[in-house]
């Protein structure tokens, strides 16, 4: 694990266990006062402070496993468990709403008249700003360590702080026209949750399930690639990720046909080092397309080639054109944009013009896919 790693690691761990001190120290109180006061709401957002002291808990296991040494049965590390971990604190907090609302409607079909004072509404004031600091303070960490998990859990300290500010609101409404509706804003506030629950699992299961490049990443080391003397053009880029900021990939390069097989080698290698420093990305391959560069004919193919190509509205790249007079081939790969509404017929048809532009040559068209495509 380098210096960056390690500091990543050990400020997660920091934040959730600031959360755990937090939410164990807030429970116990809230569970005091929800006792005495009669109020389901408040006791609820005990259980709720518990669920989350749980989630930091769950935070910092999955950190430590991810942080462990690539294995021979798992040779590109353990990452990917921040991305479980994250799912595991989703259907906590989905299950917590779910919960709550069942208990809402219980109390809405069995009403409790609740008991407040003075005391145990400025304990629960007080909760609420500690709540909001910090979900806020989770949060801003995890955007800033790209860690899902303490983002899942800033984001669900931030609603718990809601649901505390709720109740503060049905006994202000309760102690002055006497009216009790806490188990009514217990029950829209579950909702909220159940729905904030479900757009955190359905995020963190995209992760694992595997999204498209990261542009911005993709857009940089296109950049980096391309600016290497002889490199005419980076294509076919692809970013697999094994946990946050943690990446393997591969591209293709085109270089000119004169280009020797010691210098196309210094070449990727120079290429791969680049990147890691800059990107910190490992590009465990670099294909390699050759460039005519020395016969005008074929040039002027090539020219002729790519005029029928982006004729095609839904074509967003055209490269590894090459032609070979005594053989009687073309080769060249395409990319169809995902917005076309059949991709293959959009292939078929470009091919089939190509072909009866060249009705002598035998044609090796490949479809390939822009992984960073938005």
């Amino acid at each position: 694990m380098d210096r960056v790693e390690a500091s990543r690691e050990k400020t997660i761990i920091k934040t959730s266990i600031i959360g755990i001190i937090a939410n164990v120290f807030l429970a116990g109180f809230k569970a005091v006062i929800g006792l005495m006061t009669n109020s389901i709401a408040i006791v609820l957002d005990a259980v709720n402070n518990i669920s989350d002291a749980g989630s930091s808990l769950i935070t910092i296991v999955g950190t430590k496993l991810a942080a462990k040494e690539p294995d021979k049965k798992h040779p590109f590390g353990y990452g990917r468990i921040e991305y479980l971990s994250a799912m595991i604190i989703s259907v906590i907090v989905l299950y917590a709403g779910i919960t709550s609302f069942v208990e809402s409607v219980k109390q809405i079909i069995h009403p409790e008249t609740p008991d407040y004072n003075t005391v145990s509404l400025i304990i629960v004031g007080v909760a609420v700003v500690v709540k909001i600091l910090l979900g806020r303070y989770v949060k801003s960490v995890g955007v800033r360590v790209n860690s899902d998990s303490l983002i899942n859990s800033g984001e669900d300290a931030t609603l718990d702080s809601i649901i505390s500010a709720s109740t503060l609101v049905a006994a202000g409404i309760f102690m002055i026209f006497h009216v009790s509706l806490e188990a009514w804003l217990g029950a829209i506030i579950s909702v909220i949750i159940i729905k904030s629950g479900i757009e955190m699992l359905r995020d963190t299961i995209s992760q694992i399930l595997g999204e498209r490049n990261d542009t911005e990443l993709a857009k940089e080391i296109h950049e980096t690639v391309v600016s290497f003397p002889g490199v005419e053009g980076a294509y076919d880029l692809v970013l697999n990720n094994y946990g946050p900021d943690t990446w393997n990939g591969s591209i293709h390069i085109e270089v000119p046909d004169t280009y020797s097989a010691d210098q196309l080698d210094q070449m990727i290698r120079n290429i791969q080092m680049a990147v890691y420093a800059e990107h910190h990305v490992i590009l465990t391959a670099i294909g390699v397309y050759s460039v005519n560069t020395k016969d005008e004919e074929v040039i002027e193919a090539k020219r002729k080639v790519e005029e029928i190509v982006f004729s095609h509205e839904h074509v967003r790249q055209m490269h590894g054109f090459y032609l070979t007079k005594d053989g009687k081939k073309i080769r060249f790969d395409i990319v169809i944009s995902f917005d076309a509404k059949d991709r293959r017929a959009v292939y078929n048809e470009v091919v089939a013009n190509v072909q009866k532009a060249f009705p002598d040559y035998t044609l090796q068209v490949t479809m390939d896919t822009d992984f960073t495509e938005e």
